[in-house]
């Protein structure tokens, strides 16, 4: 066991309370979600920095000594990597996301560049047991994630936004929403069920007014998929539902075809008969369709709206209107509409449920 000062702590450690002078150990788990420190060997132009546990982002640099988590990533905008097999003091790893995981990169997108280049110096402990100097690897997560939690949220209201991709306008719509309802006096509670650890998204959804807010990561999880997004999206809308808010507002990170596990979630019934309403945000007009598609076809849904960059101008609008017979309503043009039409269909479903 040595002692280091770090220079950051990546907020994938969010829950763990860490200061800058840390216990290590040369004993390192290569388990999801295991918290190491690594010293940064290299500087960066681009996408060069860390979500801190404060929500700020920081900038790193060659020679910083920062604390991520053991994790992977299968980003289609970002890198692609894998947990690997076995560390020691000294190997390599490479910074997958800007919240803090820590893998092995097997793809890179030309826009984001290499990623950091990192020297591991050993696994992150904490001490649980008071006046013992027994120290065990510190983890992600406030909880540990139960696999067979069944979803319980009865009476409330819940809306999802769907993306073709990363990068598709979702978490833009979901403050949008989240704002219009709250001045429509509504309590709003929001998560965000599927994607890689990083709570930017969640934050902008408190900075919107969401009274309450959960991410997976909350549930020791650094990256989900198709095995544990479904126990994930059932824990995070019960655990929401304990404050009785009138709407929760989830959001299904990356596409409807990717590795984070939506295709599993939307075919888990006990979510799907729990969802009020589900909005389609598309990169552009043929991505509105498939994505359109998919949804009605494999799943059963009828989107409530389109969202996103289709529907930026005019064009993309009268496209999705024409060819898909939905509604399109831009959220960072049309926000305060977004909200509204959104409120206004809560209204009827709720008046259709209570007349049944």
């Amino acid at each position: 066991m040595k002692s280091v000062l770090v220079d950051k702590v990546a907020s994938v450690a969010q829950h763990n309370n860490l200061g800058q002078e840390l216990r290590l150990s040369a004993d390192i788990p290569c388990e999801e979600g295991v918290l190491l420190a690594v010293r940064v060997l290299n500087n960066k132009s681009r996408y060069n920095q860390l979500e801190l546990t404060s929500g700020r982002m920081a900038t790193v640099n060659q020679g910083d000594i920062i604390v991520g988590a053991l994790g992977h990533r299968k980003a289609l905008h970002g890198y692609s990597g894998y947990l690997p097999d076995e560390l020691e003091v000294g190997s390599s790893v490479q910074v997958l996301n800007i919240g803090g995981v820590l893998g092995i990169c097997d793809s890179a997108n030309p826009v984001v560049g290499a990623p950091f280049e990192c020297q591991v110096l050993g696994t992150v402990l904490h001490f649980p047991y008071l006046g013992e100097r027994i120290g065990i690897p510190a983890r992600v997560g406030a909880e540990k994630l139960d696999s067979e939690i069944k979803l319980e949220c009865p009476g409330i209201q819940v809306v999802a936004l769907a993306g073709t991709c990363m990068d598709s306008g979702k978490t833009a719509a979901a403050c949008a929403i989240v704002s219009r309802l709250r001045h429509r006096g509504q309590h709003v509670a929001a998560c965000k069920a599927t994607g890689v650890s990083l709570r930017r998204d969640i934050l902008a959804m408190e900075d919107a007014g969401a009274a309450e807010t959960m991410i997976f990561s909350d549930l020791g999880i650094v990256a989900t998929t198709a095995k544990n997004g479904p126990a994930l999206t059932r824990s995070l809308l019960s655990g929401l539902a304990k404050s009785n808010p009138d709407v929760i507002v989830v959001e299904l990170g990356d596409g409807l075809l990717g590795a984070y596990g939506v295709e599993a979630i939307l075919n888990d019934r006990t979510i799907r008969d729990a969802l009020t309403a589900v909005i389609l945000c598309a990169n552009d007009p043929v991505a509105a369709w498939g994505g359109t598609r998919i949804l009605r076809e494999q799943f059963d849904i009828e989107p409530a709206f389109i969202t996103g960059p289709a529907t930026d101008n005019a064009v993309g609008i009268d496209q999705i209107t024409e060819r898909l017979s939905l509604p399109a309503i831009n959220a960072l043009s049309n926000g305060a509409a977004l909200g509204d039409a959104i409120a206004e269909l809560l209204a009827v479903k709720k008046m259709a449920g209570i007349a049944s």
